[in-house]
């Protein structure tokens, strides 16, 4: 019999359990635990199963949330997942790193009321976990194939996401990526307390043997030319996303020990891997035994204060120039840090650096919120007489990411940018300047979430799909 829904009046709000914070300070291990099926049931069960709802408006890929919900509250396990999975190449990612609390969980009606949001992602994750357990997890098997070819460039979710639906609808697929690995930021960007990457190689591995092929440690433009790319393939997509690290200058800037957070987290990961990485072994990106710093507010600051923890850092600090309500990362991700050890200086921002062929400490300002911009944001303005300097042997810069000057990389004309180096592309078809290519993600927003390069790519690689049709359809007439 299907169990009520509307339960939230009487079964509060609970979580997965979390790990104690001096025990995952320890390791690399994810820091939440699973849902037991009766928890994920009753938790599931408090799903108000709004008329409009908000949770699926907010959700970038518009996953029928309150659809599997109740299917989870009532039992029908296999259901509920299959009904994720329908609008979701990576549930199982997505239930994992997605804010929630800014997405779905921050619009779910009953936690406007007052009662708390149905913990969406932890049963999404329970969900695919259980599914890859139970094996449920449909293999790619199209039911023909086509001729035509695909290139994809770049491993990330975007491009894997693309490569995932083209595969199926039978095309040709190979994903080209500069990395050893596919995955892109999901395995060398974040940490495996957040994903631990036996949950990305799993899906790789779902692909190469569904019939991608992939061709690792390729470089376009140097290992083989864009044009060749194109001349190999039918259509290509561009999935490249955005690798160039924002830059602070400032006085003591070229000191040793100041570093990029996509160095820092990379070699962290490598690390994890067991492979050789020399940067590490030398103490150059490891935290351990240092006073650290990071610099900035986002979820890639985040990331590294709580990599330091756990490399042995002596104290961490993240210094960010506005006030915790206006800091762009996730609030969650912030209380497991301070949990974790760590100590934010709001409202702080940095000016240079001291130190004598090494970095010893950072020197910062405090600030004060002043007028809203043009955005309706308050400008962040220096506190008169307030400079300090701030301890430290390791200095992160996490101030976000910008896009490589693709068309010079690769040279090639023709592939029109916008002003800010993200490549122009068609907002329903992703068709980019170029007959054929498309490109979708990060190299089109901007620095964003997984979940909309998911949707990018699903959307591109159905708009391939359209273009192939209809030219079959004209070239049958």
């Amino acid at each position: 019999m299907a169990q009520k829904m509307l339960q939230f009046v009487d079964v509060k709000r609970q979580t997965p359990e979390k790990r104690d914070a001096d025990n995952r300070r320890e390791d690399f291990d994810e820091i939440y635990r699973q849902f037991a099926a009766e928890k994920a049931a009753e938790q599931s069960a408090r799903c108000s199963q709004c008329g409009v709802p908000f949770c699926q408006s907010h959700c970038p890929l518009h996953n029928n949330i309150p659809d599997w919900l109740k299917l989870t509250a009532e039992g029908r396990l296999r259901e509920a997942y299959e009904m994720s999975q329908a609008t979701n190449t990576f549930p199982e990612i997505c239930g994992r790193i997605c804010p929630q609390d800014r997405l779905c969980e921050g619009n779910c009606v009953i936690e406007q009321s007052g009662h708390g949001t149905v913990t969406i992602g932890a049963v999404e994750k329970y969900l695919t976990d259980m599914a890859f357990e139970e094996d449920w997890v449909d293999s790619i098997e199209p039911a023909t194939e086509r001729s035509e070819s695909v290139g994809v460039i770049g491993a990330g979710p975007g491009g894997l996401a693309a490569a995932d639906r083209l595969r199926r609808m039978g095309f040709q697929v190979t994903v080209y990526d500069r990395y050893d690995r596919s995955g892109g930021l999901l395995v060398y960007g974040i940490p495996g307390f957040k994903l631990e990457k036996d949950v990305v190689m799993l899906r790789n591995e779902q692909l190469e043997k569904g019939g991608v092929e992939f061709k690792l440690n390729c470089n376009i433009g140097e290992d083989i030319s864009f044009d060749d790319v194109r001349a190999k393939h039918d259509a290509v997509l561009i999935a490249t996303g955005v690798y160039k690290s924002r830059d602070l200058g400032g006085p003591g800037a070229g000191l040793d020990g100041i570093v990029q957070a996509i160095d820092y987290l990379t070699a962290s990961n490598r690390k994890s891997f067991g492979d050789n990485v020399p940067e590490f072994d030398s103490g150059e990106l490891d935290a351990e035994g240092k006073n650290v710093v990071v610099i900035g507010g986002g979820d890639t600051a985040m990331d590294c204060v709580r990599t330091a923890v756990r490399q042995g850092a002596k104290s961490v600090k993240c210094l960010y120039r506005r006030d915790r309500a206006n800091m762009p990362g996730s609030q969650r991700e912030v209380e497991n840090a301070e949990e974790e050890g760590v100590q934010f200086e709001w409202l702080t921002a940095p000016k240079g650096y001291t130190g004598d062929g090494s970095v010893s400490g950072v020197r910062a300002v405090r600030m004060r919120l002043g007028a809203p911009d043009v955005t309706g944001r308050q400008t962040p303005e220096e506190v008169a007489g307030s400079d300090e300097t701030l301890k430290a042997d390791l200095a992160i810069k996490a101030l976000g990411f910008e896009p490589e000057d693709l068309p010079k990389l690769w040279g090639t004309d023709g592939l029109e940018v916008t002003r800010w180096g993200t490549i122009k592309a068609d907002f329903r078809t992703k068709q980019t300047s170029l007959p054929s290519v498309y490109a979708v993600g990060d190299i089109v927003r901007g620095a964003s979430l997984v979940v909309w390069a998911i949707r990018d790519g699903r959307e591109a690689a159905d708009a391939i799909m359209d273009q192939f049709n209809a030219a079959s359809a004209v070239a049958a007439e």
